[in-house]
């Protein structure tokens, strides 16, 4: 039997004390197009949450400076263990103690394509692949971060991999915005990480 993709994500958190989604049957209609997400994680230490819908799970990244509009900058990404798809809509306050603990947003949420295309323009390599390689380029179709992104897998530290995510040259690269600092509520209910903390009656 294959091994389940999402048992670390389990394994790592409390059903009955977590709002977080178990993830037990979580799928997708196999003619959309996979979504991406960027969730602002106001944890111990606040960080943005990369992920990408591959193969039936969000892999995800834990991107310390969120992602840039300046392809100048090369933003650190440490991979994470698989999350489940219907996390791309979670957007609560984790308990405090509890693995992940603090308070999460949907910053910004859409569809994107693989753009890892070979000298005729189609796909050289499936997501999957692109992901074991360690090289993927997409384009992001969000609401404040959109156009072309790199991911490359540049060394491992014990065992997790560690990544730079990039803005590719392209339209949409804009040196001057920094939407992280300046976008920031939810795109799905409007809120900031503090309201969204107090709807949930806890803390960020």
């Amino acid at each position: 039997m294959a091994e389940d993709p999402l048992k670390a994500y389990r394994d790592k958190r409390r059903a009955d004390v977590t709002p977080e989604p178990s993830g037990d049957g979580a799928t997708r209609s196999g003619d959309k197009p996979p979504i991406f997400v960027v969730q602002k994680h106001s944890a111990s230490t606040l960080h943005y949450d990369f992920r990408l819908e591959i193969d039936g799970v969000l892999k995800s990244w834990a991107v310390p400076k969120g992602p840039s509009t300046d392809p100048r900058d090369k933003r650190l990404a440490i991979e994470t263990e698989d999350h489940p798809l219907d996390y791309a809509d979670f957007e609560g306050v984790i308990p405090e103690g509890e693995y992940g603990g603090g308070t999460v947003m949907v910053w910004d949420i859409g569809p994107y394509d693989n753009a890892k295309l070979d000298a005729e323009g189609r796909v050289e390599k499936s997501l999957a692949e692109c992901w074991a390689d360690g090289h993927l380029i997409v384009n992001l179709h969000g609401q404040k971060i959109f156009g072309g992104y790199a991911l490359t897998h540049f060394r491992t530290e014990g065992n997790k991999r560690q990544w730079l995510l990039v803005k590719t040259d392209d339209e949409a690269a804009d040196a001057r915005r920094n939407p992280v600092s300046t976008e920031d509520t939810s795109v799905l209910s409007g809120l900031t990480t503090e309201q969204i903390a107090e709807r949930a009656g806890g803390s960020s």
